[in-house]
């Protein structure tokens, strides 16, 4: 088993489609429903084999919760803020524009 390459409170952006987000939870290995899994199209689905996270994400329209694997993201060095509406629920944002997880249960 691999270790995550990235931490909770990272920004962190999708290397193929326009979106960004902030890591509120990590999975060692794919950990997600089968359906999810067959949803992805064939010649981009990921290894299951790998770190997923879970971002609360944004792109230029919406903001949502999203599944994605180490392979597909990268550091965001933009250095702007998430401003999806469940940041300051779980985390304070840093001077460096990363974020500190609160003292707070996310389950």
């Amino acid at each position: 088993m691999r270790t995550a390459k990235f931490n909770i409170g990272q920004v962190v952006r999708h290397r193929i489609y326009p979106f960004r987000g902030v890591i509120f939870d990590v999975d060692p290995t794919f950990s997600n429903t089968e359906e999810w899994w067959e949803a992805i199209p064939e010649d981009v689905r990921p290894v299951r084999d790998q770190p997923f996270y879970h971002l609360l994400a944004e792109n230029e329209e919406t903001e949502y919760v999203a599944y994605v694997s180490e392979q597909n993201l990268e550091l965001d060095t933009t250095g702007e803020p998430i401003r999806h509406p469940q940041v300051d629920e779980i985390f304070e944002e840093q001077s460096d524009g990363s974020y500190l997880p609160r003292d707070v249960e996310l389950h």
